[in-house]
């Protein structure tokens, strides 16, 4: 089964839009977790066990892991993952870029060492860059479009043709460069008229939409810009209000994570029609 067919898969057997994402950091986790020698590794599978059946996909961001030489821990997360859970889309937030011969190797990162689903890839070294990716094409390539960051209006704003950069984007990844149908692009919930605009051009590509949560967009317009006719076609990912849902030191984390995200998918689907 491919990523595509994983995804819409998980759309229907969990009933869910929500993908939920995997950011450590160790200083937010309960107290009893700082001193376990596999802290970020338990962590997150508390938090996997307790939002399988609530989630479309789960969403490892590869800078936390790193930034901890945790790259291992990512490795068993990843793992557990596949094993208990293959029905759902694993999808590496790496956001990578570069020229083809390393573009190459980033592919093997995410595909064959930690054997993501799908993994975030960066558009502004243009088609030679993605095309390594291409190459798993049972996997998804997930192109930054519309970020939900205030700064990427600093680019993805500016004309080409007479239409922004990020239109451009989504034309090229849908008209061009998605010849194998695995394709998806990442755009903002905080940017909901662009979402639309976005899904008016790309048809029912699936989106993956960070920007709730903590980063504040809103559940309703989100789901009314990006759902496709059959009330689908997006990831919407949450992951800090999730995670972290429990007050500082509270040791029920995995209850309060498993409410939040219970409340989130159900906020998506009132108004997925």
């Amino acid at each position: 089964m491919n990523f595509i067919d994983k995804l819409s898969a998980a759309w229907t057997t969990n009933n869910s839009l929500l993908c939920v994402g995997l950011d450590p950091d160790l200083a937010r986790f309960p107290d009893a977790y700082k001193r376990k020698p596999d802290a970020i590794v338990e962590f997150c599978k508390e938090i996997v066990d307790a939002t399988a059946d609530l989630a479309c996909a789960f969403k490892p961001q590869i800078a936390y892991f790193a930034a901890l030489g945790a790259e291992r821990q990512l490795e068993q997360i990843c793992a557990y993952v596949r094993a208990n859970y293959p029905h759902i889309p694993l999808v590496l937030d790496a956001k990578r870029g570069d020229i083809g011969a390393t573009a190459t190797q980033y592919a093997r990162e995410a595909f064959e060492r930690y054997g993501a689903d799908a993994v975030t890839v960066n558009p502004y070294m243009g088609s030679d860059s993605i095309e390594p990716y291409m190459a798993w094409s049972d996997r998804g390539v997930i192109v930054l479009c519309r970020t939900s960051n205030p700064g990427g209006s600093d680019l993805q704003f500016m004309k080409v043709d007479g239409q922004p950069l990020y239109q451009h984007v989504a034309r090229l990844v849908a008209e061009k460069w998605n010849s194998n149908g695995q394709c998806a692009l990442v755009v903002g919930a905080t940017f909901p008229e662009e979402l639309a605009q976005v899904r008016a051009i790309v048809g029912d590509m699936p989106l993956l939409v960070p920007g709730v949560g903590a980063q504040g967009g809103d559940v309703a317009a989100t789901v009314k810009s990006g759902r496709t006719a059959a009330g689908a076609g997006m990831m919407i990912n949450s992951s800090r209000a999730i995670l972290y849902a429990a007050p500082q030191g509270d040791e029920d984390f995995v209850a309060a994570a498993r409410r939040v995200a219970m409340e989130t998918r159900d906020a998506i689907n009132q108004h997925r029609g």
